[in-house]
């Protein structure tokens, strides 16, 4: 039995040594045989070697170096422990990266360029090396691990601005440091000291906030852990920042200025009976569920502006209250003053002003003045001037038009200016001015242009061709006999993009005088309605029934038509708008038409007086005769540039009785008739009724059938 249990226990000894290595193998121990004879990081010049620089922590050893960058680089040097061998595999740890390949040196060691990354806040920083090479398919194992301990020494700095605080008033300064990731911040405020603080992290930055609580002069010790320890005098690692030493006078409370998170209130009957949420900084003495008084004056007394009741205390150092307005307040008349009682304790400032309204409306159009006139036009751009009161608070905007941008400088709470411009496709009637989404009782009313537009779309065809009424000036001398006159109206000349004038409302008066001025008709058109044509971007808005269609005859108007009218007879037409329909006159163009002659026919009666007659064989003229009878058939002659003016010249044909009216019994004294042409020249002298032409002609004396010349003056008489 013995026996029998003794070589059992051999078996379970052999088993025993023959699984021990492959189990620790399955539970990956390293091997004792170390992989490294030696093994440094140099930092800038300072070089750290495994075995001289080591430090035990919590039972294990760490090669220790001081660094001064998170990302620093250093340099790695180690020697295998084989010699001739290849060197250990570094393993891959998001601590830090090998930039090159490990390169052998002439005497067997190995260098390279380890990037480091994070020091400051890498928890455990290990470099694990293994073999030089492993079997396929199986993954890598560490068989030697060096810790490391990095050390940063970090300093901690303030700047003074002023060494004074204020019973009450809380103060941050701004902490400089060679190394913010790596100031341990608590968040929490110091109890029970002379200055109380605490530090924060804001912003990547580093603030100290400071809260006084006892008058005098004191110093302020901060005391700042670490994340990376450093190595004090006498070699111990210690997290503990050397303090960084303030003074400061600490005086009696004055009041702290509280900032507000709104700048703007609304005073309204919701306002003063109900209140709004309003956040306020902490003013480190506020007591929850009390009502402070809001004044606009320190001294007691003053007029009760608003009622501020303190809910709760935030997160971000506020204060949650409730806030009733009874007055109105600008922050440019003052701080208002918060008060327990009649005592101040703290100032803020804010405006309290009543909701935005409109009280009136005025436009000004392009070449006018303000006015109530809010009527304006598809395309048309103005200016818009609201009044009322809070007007800077109203998000004001004109739907259906759009507000361009202009240097007007005009914007205060009664009055704001906008530079409105209508679209050319707006289809509204009415533009109404929005604050925000709600409608107001204001708005700029749509209509369709209408403003006078120069006469030069009306063309006038007298005979010769349609003309611009605007380049008839003047009177208009026409040879012919005027069939007619034709107007007709160019009305894709009357509006143009981005310049509309709309309907044309024409009136057309016509005079027609004769030769001596008097009047012969008298004609008016009230209304002639000339619409925009196709070319106009609002065309579609213009057609009606009452627009002209079609050219305009002047003799379906007139009673004696421009055919039948005589020479020298004169047409007026003076076209000019509607002034009821505009706001001004608007044009006016006159035409005036003349029938000119060049000659004038006409019989006439003379009597010439001491002619001078030569009878043909006669060698000189006879004495001067009595007074003649001359009828003759005359040509008179125009001046061309001159209306019903006659030349003063003339030629006619006819019978003479010579000395028709000497009764003497003279023998000498010759009568007879004769056929002559006569040539006279007449003084020009208007409305002249007796002249005294002078003749020159001859002709044939039927009695004595003899040719004969004749010269001499006469009697004319203009009846």
């Amino acid at each position: 039995m013995l026996k029998k249990y003794g070589l059992l226990t051999l078996f379970l000894l052999l088993a025993a040594g023959w699984l021990a290595p492959g189990s620790a193998r399955a539970q990956g121990s390293a091997p004792t045989t170390p992989l490294l004879r030696s093994f440094s990081l140099t930092f800038d010049t300072v070089r750290y070697s495994l075995g001289e620089q080591m430090l035990t922590v919590a039972g294990e050893p760490r090669l220790y170096f001081y660094y001064h960058n998170d990302d620093q680089v250093a340099e790695l040097r180690l020697v295998p422990a084989q010699p001739g061998r290849r060197p250990p595999r570094l393993l891959p740890s998001p601590d830090f990266v090998l930039q090159d390949s490990l390169v052998a040196g002439p005497t067997g060691e190995y260098r390279g360029m380890l990037h480091f990354r994070n020091l400051t806040g890498a928890p455990f920083v290990r470099l694990a090396f293994a073999p030089p090479a492993d079997s396929a398919g199986q993954p890598a194992r560490a068989q030697q691990i060096v810790s490391l301990l990095p050390l940063t020494r970090t300093t901690l700095d303030a700047r003074l601005a002023s060494p004074e605080l204020f019973i009450g008033e809380e103060k941050v300064l701004e902490v400089s440091t060679n190394n913010v990731a790596n100031v341990r911040v608590s968040n929490e405020w110091t109890k029970n000291q002379d200055i109380d603080y605490k530090l924060t992290r804001e912003k990547n930055g580093l603030f100290l906030h400071l809260v006084p609580n006892t008058l005098g002069a004191h110093t302020v010790l901060v005391r700042a852990l670490a994340e990376r320890p450093h190595l004090d005098g006498a070699g111990r690692l210690t997290y503990q920042l050397p303090p960084l030493r303030l003074d400061f006078v600490v005086k009696a409370s004055r009041l702290r200025f509280l900032t507000a998170e709104r700048k703007d209130v609304t005073y309204d009957d919701a306002g003063r009976s109900q209140g709004s949420e309003f956040v306020l900084d902490d003013g480190h003495n506020f007591e929850l569920h009390r009502t402070y008084r809001v004044e606009a004056q320190q001294e007691p007394g003053g007029a009760l502006v608003a009622e501020l009741y303190t809910r709760s205390y935030l997160s971000n150092d506020r204060v949650l209250c409730q806030l009733r307005v009874y007055n109105t307040h600008r922050q440019a008349d003052g701080y208002l003053f918060i008060k327990d009682g009649d005592v101040a304790k703290y100032i803020t400032n804010f405006d309290i002003t009543p909701r935005p309204r409109i009280m009136n409306i005025s436009v000004l159009h392009r070449g006018g003045d303000w006015g109530g006139n809010t009527t304006v036009s598809p395309g048309e751009t103005v200016d818009v001037r609201l009044e009322g009161e809070s007007l800077l608070k109203g998000r004001y905007h004109f739907d259906g038009a759009n507000i361009i941008p202009s240097d007007s400088s005009t914007r205060s709470e009664k009055v704001v200016i906008y530079r409105v411009q209508v679209p050319l496709s707006s289809v509204r009637k009415r533009i109404v001015v929005f604050d925000g989404s709600t409608p107001t009782d204001y708005g700029l009313n749509v209509k369709e242009a209408q403003r006078p537009h120069p006469l030069n779309f009306v063309q006038v065809n007298y005979g010769n061709g349609p003309h611009p009424a605007t380049q008839l000036n003047g009177p208009i001398l026409y040879d012919k006999t005027i069939p007619d006159v034709v107007f007709s109206f160019n009305t894709n000349a009357i509006d143009e993009s981005g310049n509309l004038y709309g309907r044309q409302y024409l009136t057309m008066d016509v005079r027609t005088v004769d030769d001596k001025g008097n009047l012969i008709d008298q004609r008016s058109v009230d209304q002639l309605v000339i619409c925009p044509g196709e070319s106009s971007p609002r065309y579609a808005y213009y057609q009606g029934n009452d627009c002209q269609v079609g050219n305009f005859s002047l003799n379906s108007l007139l009673g004696r038509k421009t055919y039948d009218l005589d020479a020298w007879y004169r047409i007026i037409i003076t076209v000019h708008h509607d002034a009821r329909q505009y706001g001004s006159k608007g044009f006016s163009q006159q035409i005036e038409l003349v029938l000119r002659r060049h000659v004038n026919f006409d019989i006439s009666v003379s009597f010439p007086a001491g002619l001078l007659t030569k009878y043909a064989g006669q060698s000189s003229y006879t004495s001067f005769g009595g007074i003649s009878l001359a009828t003759l058939a005359q040509l008179s002659f125009y001046a061309p540039d001159r209306i019903n003016r006659l030349r003063p010249y003339r030629i006619g044909a006819g019978f003479v009785a010579l000395n028709a009216f000497n009764l003497s019994n003279d023998q000498s004294v010759q009568r007879d008739l004769g056929i002559v042409i006569i040539g006279s020249v007449v003084p020009v002298r208007t409305g002249a009724r007796l002249t005294f032409p002078l003749y020159l002609g001859g002709g044939y004396l039927l009695t004595q059938r003899l040719p004969f010349l004749l010269f001499g003056p006469g009697i004319g008489v203009t009846l």
